[in-house]
């Protein structure tokens, strides 16, 4: 198998997340392989050596993307002298498509093999990028099922693993489990704030969070309130929107499934965790703002009808989504309102987010993409070159 080198890329705290159990599973079935590349500390932790680190190139939206130019930069720079001066075996990409392509550009050139875990959602918005997927990349690995069969119709050579989510919440956490360890009343209210993974987010979605909850507790006073804090974002800045808003919602980092599992509802920014939300079964109002013109740019290039991940797999808006100007205290703390003094709702909403957790398929993705990471190594060192386009 060569050297069994990889190269893996994963720009974005989820990314990240997936990965590592991807490289671990990998690592447990061929401990000779080696794996460096950009990602987090879970990366890192599971034996990537990083030689740029995700948090300091994760981006929302177009116009953020000013901010980390240089640190783009520098990654892209590294990156395509690895894969000049010492190829790897295999180029793994995951999610993070902008900076991910044009890497897939290189290896190109340079006759490496790409797999890609995660795919760019293309067919949500700018699918023209499906023809360069097609011509790039040799294998694609995507989590959601009705994926696979739009990029084959595009030639790619797309597989479905099913959604890695689902081996790290089998089984989910219990409510009652939940309460317990976060040492909540089994019978308080409560409403989890998931205001997002990177920094830029937290400072878009937190005081608007903030200031619904205030809105909330003035028609329920044994509100409880509880920030699902990511890991690497740094708690004083947390502290400080509290102090601002004169909040006493109580702070927890890296552990976002028992908030969500211990919340009646959450009020989450849009992203992975509307699909923990859903596999958790916990009703969510779904929130997301971006820059001015980022949201601009997304009006004319976004082709679907909802971002919440776990509304577009329904296929329907299950989960109310407040978006960009609607995004304000007053209609955040109304939809929560709506939900929290209906019991009935809750149960009608837990009963479709039941539906969509089917839909995401079984567990076991980590041990599936593994292994299509390891079959197509062996492919790549048994000259079996002829099996792949390009």
């Amino acid at each position: 198998m060569g050297t069994g080198r990889i190269l893996i890329v994963a720009g974005e705290a989820s990314g990240d997340l997936h990965a590592a159990s991807v490289v671990q599973e990998l690592l447990r079935r061929a401990p000779h392989i080696t794996v460096e590349g950009i990602g987090g500390d879970r990366m890192r932790e599971a034996g990537v050596r990083l030689h740029a680190h995700s948090n300091d190139l994760a981006v929302v939206g177009l116009a953020e993307v000013a901010v980390r130019l240089p640190a783009l930069v520098r990654a892209y720079r590294g990156m395509t002298r690895l894969l000049r001066d010492t190829p790897p075996d295999l180029l793994m990409l995951v999610d993070f498509p902008d900076f991910n392509l044009l890497l897939a550009r290189r290896a190109y050139r340079h006759q490496i093999p790409v797999l890609y875990f995660i795919s760019p959602q293309v067919w949500a918005w700018r699918t023209g990028r499906v023809r360069s997927i097609a011509r790039l990349v040799r294998r694609l690995l995507v989590i959601f099922p009705f994926e696979e069969a739009f990029y084959r119709e595009w030639g790619v050579e797309a597989l479905y693993v099913g959604h890695p989510l689902l081996d790290r919440l089998s089984p989910p956490p219990t409510m009652d489990d939940a309460r317990r360890h976060l040492g909540l009343e089994r019978a308080a209210s409560v409403v989890g704030l998931l205001p997002g993974s990177r920094i830029g987010e937290i400072t878009r979605h937190l005081p608007l969070l903030l200031r619904a909850t205030r809105r909330l507790e003035g028609s329920q006073p044994d509100l409880r309130v509880i920030i699902a804090a990511a890991e690497g974002i740094p708690l004083d800045l947390i502290s400080s929107y509290l102090r601002r808003e004169g909040s006493s919602a109580r702070v927890v980092q890296g552990r976002t499934h028992e908030v969500i599992a211990a919340s009646d509802l959450i009020l989450v920014a849009s992203g992975t965790a509307t699909l923990e939300a859903a596999i958790i079964g916990t009703p969510m109002v779904i929130v997301y703002r971006v820059a001015f013109i980022s949201w601009l740019l997304g009006r004319l290039l976004i082709r679907v009808p909802y971002i919440g991940m776990a509304n577009l797999v329904a296929g329907e808006p299950i989960a109310p989504e407040l978006i960009q100007f609607q995004a304000t205290p007053e209609r955040i703390a109304d939809e929560a309102r709506r939900l929290l003094e209906s019991p009935e709702r809750r149960r009608w909403m837990q009963q479709r987010l039941g539906e969509v957790r089917d839909r995401l398929g079984p567990p076991g993705a980590t041990a599936r993409a593994a292994e299509a990471v390891l079959e197509m190594l062996q492919l790549n060192a048994g000259a079996a070159a002829s099996v792949w386009k390009g």
